[in-house]
This record gives C-alpha cells, structure tokens and sequence, in this order.
C-alpha cells in the first residue's frame, strides 16, 4: 500500500476553458489526462452543483492504482485536486506528478500550493 498522496491548491484560476462549472468537460479532461498519465481509470463521479448557473463542481475518479479527486469553487476562482497513488507493483509516483501538474495547468492559476506525503511506510 506504500504511495504518494499529492495535494494542489489553486487560486487565481483564469480557467479559460470553464472546466470549473462544466462537470462533463471536466470529467472527460481528467479521464484522458489520467489515460495519458498511463493511470487506468476504473470508476468515476461527477457532480455540478448548478449545470447551468455559477456553482462549482466536485468529482472522483477511481484509479486502478488509487484516486483522483477535484473540487471547484468558480465563485472564488479555486481549485482543489487530490492525487493518491500507490506503489504496490512498481513507483507510480511520476504518473501521480504529471496528471497533478497536467490538471494544474488547464485551470491557468496565479498561485499554486503544493502538498506531499508518503503513505504506508512503518515508522
């Protein structure tokens, strides 16, 4: 079970493709960025709040190796992703690191807070 859970906090977010209100685009773009992360996607959820006003959206995608998870807040040009991945038959810690980075730039922020941590290991 030994991984790497990566955090991104986004704020600022031009988002110029309104991925932060439209839940079937963003599905859609977090599922093919996850393929060509080389990840395999086994499940997914996706809400908007509003489809057709101003909320935000929040999804999951469950990955054969963990999760993916996106939260938006357009009313405060923010984003949250969360990545976990384990390493259990080999280091998918660059595949964690590239969707993160991928998603990062698609929402365009002026500001991004990066978190990591090492999962599973016996202290």
């Amino acid at each position: 079970m030994q991984g790497i859970h990566l955090t991104a906090d986004l704020f600022g977010c031009r988002d110029p493709a309104n991925l932060m209100r439209d839940g079937a685009a963003l599905s859609a773009l977090c599922e093919q960025l996850a393929r060509d992360a080389d990840l395999t996607v086994v499940g997914r959820q996706f809400h908007a709040f509003a489809p057709q006003g101003d909320a935000g959206v929040t999804g999951v995608l469950l990955l054969a190796e963990s999760h993916l998870a996106v939260h938006t807040w357009p009313e405060l040009c923010a984003v949250t992703l969360d990545v976990f991945v384990c390493n259990f038959a080999g280091d998918n810690s660059y595949k964690a690191r590239q969707l993160v980075d991928a998603l990062v730039q698609r929402f365009e922020p002026e500001r991004v807070q990066h978190q990591q941590l090492s999962r599973g290991r016996p202290s």
